[in-house]
């Protein structure tokens, strides 16, 4: 399976919190033949590469399966649907966006409506859009024919976009980059690695309910005791929002490595390290702190004694609307990092950080 397309099917499956499934058969269908699998009941992936040689510690290399969406809370008499978010929205960004929405039958097509300008007074084209005054509309005319259609509470509700890749340009635009565009280089990163000469062994978690509070891997870590972590994400870009010299995570500007967030203190010599193997390897990179966001990194450096982790981030244009946008140029980057940072790691080293 080439990298485009692995990254189209996994950004076209549909994954709330929760939901995974359809995230996990791509995973396994790419790994099988280098890997055996364990999955737990909250749905998160262990993937063991068969050319580990056993009884060596794990580095561990994480993305999460999930990305935001939304879950029907309520059946109104119009058949219309009251539904609240699985993870972070900019609320302003959801009136007339198509989604999908779950039935024991399979996923229907519906829209978050919006009121035509025809019937808003002066007080509702001012009012602040929130999810008190916000429904989903399947085309049901009452709340029996949207049972009928195989709707009920509790479904959950992803965003319905078209993947695109540009091939002259290198650009992916798409749905749930945050984080498939993650798990997708986690996936080539493991796939990489097989036939070549590692001092540790290596383990792949694709964990759950990231959007939610980093819920999947908190389990995770549990059951995985590795001496040091990678995590694959796909991160905020700033280049369209911010003055130049604030922009920290650029379209094609390679592996952003994150110093800090709202969660986390990434293990600063771990960042250090990967800094100066991406130089010496010739990969692009930039630093960046930030003072809002969040990821898996959060629980993995405080599990275990502490566990030495760094955030690989891809830049990501949009990140948690309908529509995102990314560039294969800084895909590869990151999995060339993930790839020489496997390589050059050693448990000597690891003590170190």
């Amino acid at each position: 399976m080439k990298d485009v397309e692995l990254i189209e099917r996994l950004s076209q499956a549909r994954g709330a919190s929760g939901f995974e499934d359809e995230v996990l058969l791509i995973a396994r269908e790419y790994c099988k033949d280098f890997a055996e699998f364990e999955e737990d009941s909250m749905r998160n992936l262990y993937i063991k590469p068969k050319y580990n040689k056993g009884g060596r510690p794990y580095i561990l290399l994480d993305a999460h399966s999930d990305e935001v969406g939304f879950m029907v809370q309520a059946i109104k008499p119009d058949g219309t649907l009251r539904f609240i978010p699985i993870g972070g929205w900019n609320e302003k960004c959801l009136p007339s966006s198509k989604v999908q929405i779950y039935t024991k039958t399979g996923y229907i097509s519906g829209v978050i409506a919006a009121m035509p300008p025809h019937f808003m007074n002066a007080e509702q084209r001012n009012a602040p859009v929130n999810y008190e005054n916000l429904v989903i509309d399947a085309g049901a005319t009452s709340a029996d024919e949207a049972r009928e259609m195989g709707i009920e509470i509790g479904a959950p509700v992803v965003p319905l976009t078209f993947f695109e890749h540009n091939e002259k340009t290198g650009i992916l635009q798409g749905k749930a980059f945050d984080d498939r565009i993650g798990v997708a280089a986690l996936l080539k990163c493991l796939k990489m690695l097989n036939n070549q000469r590692l001092e540790l062994d290596v383990i792949g978690v694709i964990s759950s309910q990231e959007e939610v509070g980093e819920r999947g891997i908190t389990a995770a870590m549990h059951r995985v005791k590795p001496v040091a972590a990678i995590c694959f994400e796909g991160c905020p870009a700033d280049d369209t929002f911010s003055p130049s010299y604030m922009i920290q995570d650029a379209l094609k500007g390679g592996v952003m490595l994150r110093h800090m967030d709202r969660t986390v203190i990434c293990t600063p010599r771990f960042t250090a390290y990967a800094q100066k193997i991406a130089e010496k390897c010739g990969i692009k990179v930039q630093m960046a702190v930030r003072s809002g966001g969040g990821n898996n990194g959060a629980y993995i450096i405080s599990s275990n004694g502490g566990t030495p982790v760094i955030v690989a981030g891809i830049p990501v244009r949009y990140i948690h609307t309908f529509n995102c946008i990314a560039a294969v140029e800084d895909f590869n980057s990151v999995t060339e990092l993930g790839e020489a940072l496997c390589q050059n790691l050693t448990e000597d080293i690891i003590k170190g950080f």
